[in-house]
């Protein structure tokens, strides 16, 4: 009797190579590891035999594993092609975006929206971190479409924006300037402390913070002044003055995965077009 290899089980169990854990292939096929694990067990007796055995944390592929996987390929790719042909260039599985927290409300609300209402069957997972993180998920082929800040020389830069500081201008005036800081890495937190101790500019931190959304509260509380560009405040003017020291310019910066599908150029469009007009 011909035995059937189930489809969903050699997804897992190749994400669990490419990945070089299950924990990280959770990201990749999206359940649990306790349910990853399950999977396994089944393939395994399924084909009776084991694919996988551990040396300390590692998952090492056995001899049937590392026979299984080449075909596993061959298999899912066929299905994947099989799935195109049916359903005209649907695509399989959530699109995934990454954005810093400038972008997510804006880009959120519009062209992810937008992206929504065009594929009403695909399902968006977004992650909102710093640039570094994002970059990094992207490498890791966990993000397909990233919209982050990087350096104004970036060739991949869609846009360059300066730098600006916001907040109170008394505070400005202020004789030792407290600021308010985003926790590291981060660009704009660099940039305005490389600023200050050049111009040799007294100042303390008043707020350092993970989060964007108390960052921009303390500035509009009249707390501090701090370095981001004009979209951190939109309602308000950024300071200006010889009180302050010049900030350098920064670009929004997209990258997109190398073998995007069709969805997830469209996205990855619709997103480069929202960067160009913020």
């Amino acid at each position: 009797m011909v035995t059937n290899l189930p489809t969903e089980l050699l997804r897992s169990f190749v994400a669990i190579v490419d990945s070089g854990s299950m924990l990280r292939a959770t990201e990749k096929v999206f359940v649990t590891q306790s349910a990853l694990s399950l999977q396994m067990k089944r393939l395994e007796e399924t084909v009776l035999t084991p694919l996988f055995h551990r040396e300390g944390r590692r998952l090492i592929l056995t001899p049937a594993g590392q026979a299984l996987l080449p075909r596993a390929r061959e298999i899912l790719a066929l299905n994947d092609k099989a799935v195109v042909a049916l359903t005209g260039d649907a695509l399989a599985g959530p699109a995934r975006v990454g954005l810093v927290q400038d972008f997510a409300e804006t880009l959120l609300s519009g062209v992810l929206a937008r992206f929504a209402s065009l594929n009403p069957d695909t399902q968006l997972h977004v992650r909102v971190a710093g640039s570094p993180e994002l970059l990094g998920l992207l490498e890791a082929d966990r993000l397909d479409v990233v919209l982050c800040m990087g350096a104004a020389d970036d060739p991949r830069a869609v846009q360059v924006t300066p730098m600006v500081w916001h907040g109170e201008a008394a505070l400005a005036e202020s004789a030792v300037l407290p600021i308010a800081i985003l926790e590291t890495p981060c660009r704009f937190r660099d940039a305005a402390l490389a600023a200050l101790e050049r111009d040799g500019r007294p100042y303390r931190v008043a707020m350092e913070t993970p989060s964007l959304s108390a960052l921009r509260a303390a500035v509009q509380a009249g707390l501090a002044v701090t370095c981001r560009t004009a979209l951190f405040l939109p309602e308000r003017t950024p300071l200006a003055g010889n009180r302050l020291p010049p900030l350098p310019d920064v670009a929004y910066v997209q990258r997109v995965n190398a073998s995007p599908h069709s969805a997830i150029d469209k996205l990855a469009q619709l997103v480069h077009a929202a960067a160009l007009a913020l």
